[in-house]
């Protein structure tokens, strides 16, 4: 049986390698895009959640928190009880923006002493950061010029970027458009495998052969993703020393977190190519994925954003995973136990997808 499978995932390279339009589609729009969105596109955000930590509990704290529950830019305020749920609101995501208010608050007030106040804001998605510091920053000094004319106090605030303290925009957009490009690649190169072979007639070669529909499925499996796997590390690589993109992952984590993503979408890719009769309908049937694969996976709006229903369609979407994943790793070094929750996802979606396309490839050898 190994020396069969061998044997297709050579004929698969061969294929591949020799046609033309194959090795374009590869090599030179991944490269293309990705320095071109390193630099052209930008972000917008529209709805902010955030926490606070309120450590002085009174009339004054709760009035600054009420600033921003009244505020048309924020949504949803979630309360922390230590450093810990802060940081644990941010890294999961739930949250762009934390608020963090002292002991000593309302005690200053009082005195008419200045009194300090700490904004944390997600760094991750940089445009977005800038546009929360600023809202955040006006609420607070709105409150600081109420209160100054009545008690002589004033507000000081300090806001800090995590994961990216000067908001370099091109470290969230390299990440994104890696995830984004790596999905385009994979998912063309295994969408037109199948239909490739109708057109060319060889489809009905397999049919006929000993290899079984398992031994085909891993056939057409195993090339496309050894060539995303490559082409996305790198991507990654190219980025680390050119754009200066830093790093402070696992190696170890980054790869595995790479294979499992994109035999995830191998396996998308596998299931559409298996409806498909021909590399047109291939090509559509890729594309119908990719867009709504992309809106969903939390690049333009934060997925937090979206409506409820929208919201449970996008845990079937390989390409959410493997952007929290891999920003988690480059940018924080993101713990095993988080990296493997997500992960546990992937497989699924691999698992239900290569699972459905064996079932389509076995309907039609029989």
């Amino acid at each position: 049986m190994l020396n069969r499978i061998a044997a297709l995932i050579k004929k698969e390279f061969l294929a591949i390698w020799k046609d033309p339009r194959s090795r374009m589609i590869i090599i030179v729009p991944p490269i293309l895009q990705l320095l071109i969105f390193a630099n052209a596109l930008t972000m917008e955000m529209k709805n902010i959640d955030m926490v606070v930590l309120d450590r002085s509990g009174t009339v004054e704290s709760r009035e600054l928190i009420s600033e921003f529950d009244n505020s048309r830019w924020f949504r949803k305020i979630f309360y922390a009880h230590n450093e810990q749920d802060v940081r644990h609101y941010i890294e999961t995501q739930k949250v762009q923006l934390a608020l963090e208010i002292n002991n000593d608050f309302a005690s200053g007030i009082k005195r008419g002493k200045p009194v300090s106040v700490q904004l944390i804001v997600d760094g991750r998605q940089t445009n977005a950061a800038g546009i929360i510091g600023g809202y955040a920053s006006q609420v607070v000094s709105a409150y600081s010029s109420e209160i100054s004319p009545a008690k002589g106090a004033s507000i000081n605030f300090v806001v800090r970027n995590w994961f990216n303290p000067n908001l370099e925009y091109r470290w969230y957009l390299l990440c994104s458009t890696i995830a984004i490009l790596a999905l385009v690649t994979t998912l063309m190169l295994t969408a037109l495998s199948i239909a490739r072979e109708r057109e060319l007639g060889t489809f009905d070669q397999l049919i006929v052969s000993p290899l079984t529909p398992f031994e085909i499925l891993a056939g057409k499996t195993v090339p496309p993703l050894i060539i995303s796997v490559l082409l996305t590390l790198f991507m990654i690589l190219m980025s680390i020393i050119f754009f200066k993109l830093p790093f402070k992952g696992s190696i170890f984590w980054l790869l595995i977190s790479t294979v499992i993503a994109l035999f995830s979408i191998v396996g998308v890719g596998l299931f559409i190519s298996s409806l498909c009769k021909t590399q047109q309908q291939a090509i559509l049937g890729a594309f119908t994925f990719q867009m709504p694969a992309v809106l969903l996976s939390g690049f333009i709006s934060p997925v937090e954003d979206m409506p409820a229903l929208v919201q449970y369609l996008t845990y079937a979407n390989p390409v959410k995973f493997f952007m929290i994943i891999t920003k988690g790793i480059i940018f924080k070094g993101m713990q095993p136990a988080d990296i493997i929750s997500n992960l546990i996802a992937l497989l699924l979606i691999a698992f239900i997808t290569l699972s459905a396309a064996g079932w389509m490839f076995k309907r039609k050898l029989d």
